[in-house]
């Protein structure tokens, strides 16, 4: 095992990595930017350095600031948690030229995975099955006319770099192609540096299914069951759960086993995640996330693994403890993420001071997160605060203590999300476990009503609840003292 690693981001999942060190031994080192400098992460780890100014540019993307704290550091190892450089090539080769071991796939694997046409060849090549579309980029309009009309409107266009659905475009008819191929294009420059799309068939109201993946360096690869993430806005993924509420032992079989092939054939290793979008029966592949994802805490509750721990060992050249049929399935687990956003103003973001903040426990209940009372949000950097996950003895168990635990979670100062997940958790076909990743679009009116009841339910709650907090002056004098323990328990450990 390491002696030392480095974490390349920060917030919750700089934190997610920091105690999987601390339980098996392992130093950690933070890196942060300048707006970081009082961010809980920068205090939990063993030590910690500034790599520049609060735009990601010049700081969690400046690969070369962060190599050279890892050199200086002694850190063997480098964690990219998501996003950021997580998915980056470049740094998994610039970590061997350095001697210093990327937590990961092999570069080319990222490569390869990166390029959504690229992905859907090898796929193919595997014998995974995947939606019907081009196999090479788009250049052309009549190309692109003749293509679509082949296959069948509606189709998708779609960049062939970048992820998180960045420029997808869904055509209906002819008239409408042109447009949208000029629309992803321009995106797709302007957001990935690479204006090549392609194109395939749109499937309509489709679950989004996703196979989390472990795969050593000595050939084994399993899965450890699958995560159902249908609830979406703008292809961003807002509640995920596991298990899927459609999955059958069969299903789960038929789908894992192709996970594990599609993982299998391109020389896999570390955790990713291989993404199917299921529709009527049928399941094509959707795109493989070379990395530990933000949801990988519901796979955890129904497994019992440290995903992470995982991680480090696999990195570490250790062979997996556990055979596919050892990986058992228990209960089920839902994650809500709570972000720094008004979701009655369109979700817009909403960064500032938190003012109060009380997270809920309990038995089945965990919060994943980053942030403190009298916490200043950035404004810089993705908007999430927490991932608030509880796990039941089954999804009927899951969503009541959900809805228990979102009643608990108090965060004044800042507008989040939490109004949006309690009228989800109270939404009748999201109990019955009708998903699909038009969910929030279609029942948008419906959604929007019950969170303006909640808004105003919240209200008097937390009217109820600012006596408990602590006076500001005390605050500082908590945060002051907290952040002296925490200084010095870093230091005993050097």
């Amino acid at each position: 095992m390491f002696n030392k690693i480095l974490i390349a981001n920060r917030g919750e999942i700089a934190i997610r990595v920091m105690r999987a060190c601390r339980e098996l031994g392992v130093k950690s080192v933070a890196v942060y930017s300048e707006a970081d400098k009082n961010a809980l992460f920068t205090k939990y780890s063993d030590e910690a350095h500034t790599i520049g100014k609060p735009t990601p540019a010049q700081s969690y993307l400046n690969m070369n600031n962060i190599l050279d704290v890892a050199e200086k550091s002694g850190a063997e190892a480098i964690h990219p948690g998501y996003g950021f450089l997580a998915e980056n090539p470049k740094l998994g080769k610039e970590c061997h030229k350095h001697g210093i071991k990327l937590i990961g796939p092999n570069p080319s694997v990222i490569e390869a995975m990166g390029d959504k046409i690229t992905a859907r060849k090898l796929m193919k090549k595997a014998g995974v099955p995947v939606v019907p579309g081009t196999e090479k980029g788009i250049t052309d309009v009549e190309e692109a006319t003749e293509i679509a009309e082949s296959i069948g409107y509606p189709v998708m266009i779609k960049a062939s770099a970048g992820g998180g659905g960045i420029g997808m475009r869904i055509v209906t008819e002819e008239d409408e192609l042109l447009r949208a191929i000029e629309s992803t294009k321009s995106v797709a420059e302007s957001a990935f540096g690479d204006a090549t799309i392609y194109i395939e068939k749109y499937v309509n109201e489709p679950r989004h299914i996703e196979f989390q993946i472990l795969a050593d360096e000595h050939g084994n690869t399993i899965h450890t069951a699958e995560r159902e993430c249908s609830i979406q806005r703008r292809n961003q993924k807002l509640i995920e759960e596991a298990p899927s509420p459609i999955m059958t032992p069969e299903l789960r079989e038929k789908m894992g086993s192709i996970a594990v092939r599609a993982a299998s054939s391109i020389g896999y290793t570390n955790a990713g995640t291989v993404e199917f979008l299921y529709s009527n029966g049928e399941f094509y592949f959707l795109e493989m996330n070379t990395r530990v994802q933000v949801e990988h805490p519901i796979s955890e509750s129904i497994t019992g693994l440290d995903l992470v721990k995982e991680q480090l060992k696999i990195a570490a050249e250790n062979k997996l403890d556990y055979s596919q049929d050892e990986i058992k399935v228990n209960g089920h687990a839902i994650e809500c993420r709570i972000n720094a956003e008004d979701p009655l103003n369109d979700f817009a973001p909403n960064p500032g001071k938190i003012t109060g903040y009380r997270s809920p426990g309990g038995i089945g209940v965990r919060v994943d997160s980053g942030v403190y009372m009298n916490y200043t949000i950035p404004s810089y950097y993705d908007s999430m605060i927490s991932k608030l996950i509880v796990w039941g003895r089954d999804r009927n168990e899951a969503i009541s203590r959900m809805q228990r635990a979102l009643s608990e979670y108090i965060i004044l100062g800042v507008k989040t999300t939490i109004p949006f997940h309690k009228a989800m958790m109270a939404n009748p076909h999201f109990y019955q476990g009708k998903l699909h990743t038009h969910f929030v679009d279609n029942y948008k009116n419906e959604i929007y009503d019950n969170m303006q009841k909640v808004v105003k339910e919240d209200r008097i709650m937390e009217e109820r609840l600012k006596s408990t907090f602590l006076p500001s002056k005390r605050v500082a004098a908590v945060s002051a003292a907290v952040s002296s323990y925490m200084t010095a328990h870093a230091n005993s450990k050097k």
